[in-house]
């Protein structure tokens, strides 16, 4: 059964009032963006969370996105609010995600490959970017070119349409050489890009990712809302 993400939480009252949900991982950016919180108020959240897992209740793991982050952003992160997963969403090169798995060693390092409506697979590098579409390099021997590197460093790959946050899906025909890739190396496929209720029952029906990533698709107004969170969840976790 595929995991489920639900990034972009701001308030600790949304947190609180998803926990009964078997959500996996709940995510907040660090990066600029409208969805953007401070170590503080992710520490805040962190702190909803404690106090359910003191009275034995569940909770999910806590992620963290980054965009081409300077140690010192991590450190202060990481020290107000320990987070269980790092995600990398810019141009970080296998190195330097070695070098946060080695100074984080408790987390894991996700690594974000965008992937745009063409089918040009990147990982926001361009020293990386690497078409699927070329004759002399079909999708499959792209995607091990592009990935290869950080075999043994990251716990996950998530597939996003470029840009990310942009409410919007890409050719989901790209996911198979992915997987592929994923499976044999005994990594984490996850997808992101446009998720919501509606969509994400095809995308497990069809390409089983190990998990799947959702933020402006269970939003009213870009607000989270609770109600399209449980819809979401329900999709998800009722297939089989």
């Amino acid at each position: 059964m595929s995991t489920v993400k639900i990034c972009g939480l701001q308030r600790p009252d949304t947190v609180r009032d998803i926990l009964h949900l078997p959500i996996d991982y709940i995510g907040f950016l660090f990066a600029k963006s409208k969805r953007q919180v401070t170590p503080q108020q992710a520490g805040a959240m962190l702190d909803v969370l404690a106090e359910r897992s003191r009275s034995g209740g569940r909770v999910p793991l806590t992620v963290g996105v980054f965009v081409n982050p300077q140690p010192a952003e991590l450190a202060a992160v990481m020290a107000e609010a320990p987070l269980d997963v790092i995600q990398l969403h810019g141009q970080e090169s296998p190195d330097f995600c070695r070098q946060v798995q080695e100074a984080y060693p408790r987390a894991k390092v996700w690594k974000v490959v965008s992937v745009t409506q063409t089918q040009v697979m990147k990982t926001d590098n361009d020293e990386a970017a690497l078409s699927a579409e070329s004759p002399e390099q079909p999708a499959e021997a792209a995607v091990r070119a592009l990935l290869e590197p950080y075999k043994g460093v990251v716990e996950a790959i998530l597939l996003d349409t470029h840009g990310g946050g942009s409410g919007k899906t890409f050719d989901w025909e790209s996911i198979p050489p992915y997987r592929t890739w994923c499976r044999e190396a005994g990594i984490r496929l996850l997808v992101a890009g446009g998720l919501q209720s509606d969509n994400v029952g095809e995308l497990i029906e069809a390409y089983a990712p190990d998990g799947v990533d959702v933020s402006s698709g269970v939003e009213t107004d870009g607000v989270k809302d609770v109600n399209k969170i449980i819809s979401f969840v329900e999709r998800v976790k009722r297939r089989v």
